[in-house]
């Protein structure tokens, strides 16, 4: 069982490069201000790829060296893959009571995962994702959910914030300045998903700098942020 009065942040994402993609900057601020940072990667990733000749097994391999990699450059402390299928993540009880118990054995007081309600999101699982970690938070926090899980020590807990990644409205922007590097770093590690995008670091600096002008940052982040006590 963690120690309470450690500062942690679990990251809940759908696949390998999700977490940098859409909050990378932010990880590596939290990682500076000497918090935990976990990980969890609810999907294996093996659907991501227009290589006719790469297998789905071969390319979960590569997708988590390359995930591991990346979350070094960030400074995060643990990964748990979590090894789902890739688009075939549902909201359901399962997959709720599963994100609640590593809730609650972590304890982390930040969360960052997916915005579901983003108008037009096409990717099923980061749906499924948002939503059931915030299914989960209730399930996390109150202590008649998962009774036997008590028993065993993972007592109820409550996080105090959730970040969402790219939202529809943004109403909280971290400055990503001084970390900017260190994301498109790290999200240079997905090589398996970005080797065929020749301005993807442009087109993340461009879009950096335009959410940037809302606070009058170089570079900024966009979240949708709830207090959740």
């Amino acid at each position: 069982m963690q120690s309470n009065n450690a500062k942690r942040a679990m990251v809940i994402v759908a696949h390998p490069d999700d977490a940098e993609l859409g909050a990378g900057g932010f990880i590596a601020r939290l990682a500076q201000k000497g918090f935990e940072i976990r990980y969890i990667i609810c999907t294996n990733g093996n659907k991501g790829t227009k290589d006719s000749n790469l297998s789905p097994h071969k390319l979960a391999e590569i997708r988590e060296v390359e995930q591991r990699e990346a979350a070094k450059v960030l400074g995060v402390s643990s990964i748990l893959f979590l090894r789902h299928e890739d688009g075939d993540l549902e909201p359901n009880k399962a997959f709720r009571m599963e994100l609640a118990i590593l809730i609650r054995e972590f304890q982390p007081e930040t969360i960052i995962t997916h915005d579901p309600w983003r108008h037009y999101l096409i990717h099923p699982d980061h749906r499924a994702v948002g939503i059931t970690v915030m299914d989960a938070i209730v399930s996390a926090r109150d202590h008649l959910f998962l009774p036997v899980a008590g028993f065993l020590g993972f007592e109820a807990w409550a996080p105090r914030e959730i970040f969402f990644t790219f939202p529809e409205n943004p109403d909280y922007y971290e400055d990503i300045s001084e970390t900017m590097e260190i994301k498109l770093k790290a999200t240079s590690q997905h090589l398996s998903q970005i080797g065929s995008f020749q301005n993807w670091e442009n087109n993340i600096k461009n879009r950096a700098r335009e959410l940037g002008k809302a606070k009058g940052f170089p570079y900024a982040e966009a979240y949708k942020r709830v207090e959740l006590h």
